[in-house]
């Protein structure tokens, strides 16, 4: 595949115009999933973390790696099993007879996009492993820290359908993925297209067959970031995310609500949207548009709501409806 190289330092509205790009571009491997294309993009700008609930078959792996390619992005791929090392995923030290020395050898998180596939299949041992990767972006062996690759995101999947054999994440790691997606079937339409596509000789495997270019690279991501760490927030728009994650916490459906964390990433999100929006200010739409996603995995249900079929979304929708919004 041919590198993208783009001509110079680019300006704001390039970046943003290249990372608009990228949709069009996964758009030739992955059918109907412009939401979680969006929200992985959202994860980059916000150097986050997401994890991908979805059952199997719905392209989350095509999906990582189309979207590596459309931004000229180095990515590697794990399968979490119940056997699975630390070592596996961070690397390890091997000793050389020639040296009579050891040697770090890199394990496949050192890549700019990691797909932890099924993170709740492997101990919390493994997942700890994972846990300093993602929040201090390095990896500790033998007391020297070898810092990962920037970018770098965790795109980690997890299937709600599931659950014997699993490791459920603890909260406190949870609370370490900016967003959780939830990766949904596809509309028939989007379905028959799919179909299609493989009718006419699509091979997964071969990005390059199907038309996937690079459209940005690191530069384009670089600028974006600085973009929208500028755009703008009013005091009315902060003190509206403060009072969604308060309501969570008042919300007699939850026996957890959003930390200050949550309230954190849920402005870094907005901001984020707000930017690839056009905008340079923050506005409570924005911060809608990305609650639930911000949000879903940072609260908790109480055993006597989800008796009666509660969800995390169907709670956040009545906190986005019972909040007033700031004119």
């Amino acid at each position: 595949m041919t590198a993208f190289t783009p001509q110079g330092a680019p300006s704001a509205e390039q970046a943003r115009q290249a990372l608009g790009a990228v949709r069009h571009e996964v758009a030739k491997a992955v059918v109907g999933q412009d939401e979680t294309v969006t929200g992985l993009v959202v994860a980059l700008l916000c150097r986050g973390h997401v994890l991908m609930e979805g059952v199997p078959g719905v392209a989350k792996t095509l999906l990582v790696r189309a979207l590596s390619a459309a931004l000229d992005l180095d990515h590697k791929r794990t399968q979490f099993t119940p056997d699975l090392m630390p070592g596996d995923v961070t690397g390890s030290m091997v000793y050389d007879a020639r040296t009579a020395e050891f040697e770090f050898h890199r394990g496949p998180v050192f890549t700019n996009l990691f797909l932890a596939d099924e993170i709740n299949r492997t101990p919390p041992k493994t997942q700890a492993a994972l846990l300093e990767a993602m929040e201090e972006r390095q990896v500790t062996v033998a007391g020297d820290p070898s810092p990962l690759p920037d970018p770098f995101v965790v795109a980690a999947t997890q299937n709600p359908v599931e659950y014997e054999g699993t490791y459920p994440l603890p909260e406190a790691q949870l609370d370490r993925f900016l967003l959780k997606l939830v990766v949904a079937l596809p509309e028939r339409d989007d379905e028959v297209g799919v179909l299609a596509r493989h009718a006419a000789g699509f091979d997964p495997s071969d990005l390059e067959a199907a038309g996937v270019r690079p459209v940005a690279g690191p530069a384009e991501l670089a600028a974006a970031r600085a973009a929208a760490a500028s755009v703008r927030v009013s005091q009315e728009v902060l003190g509206y995310i403060v009072d969604l994650c308060r309501a969570t916490r008042r919300s007699p459906s939850l026996q957890l609500g959003a930390s200050p964390r949550g309230a954190t990433a849920l402005l870094r999100t907005s901001r984020a949207w707000a930017w690839l929006s056009g905008r340079d200010y923050v506005t409570p739409d924005d911060v809608k548009a990305l609650a639930r996603a911000t949000l879903r995995h940072r609260v908790a249900l109480r055993p006597e709501a989800e008796l009666e079929g509660a969800t995390a979304d169907g709670v956040l929708d009545g906190v986005l409806a019972s909040v007033p919004v700031p004119r």
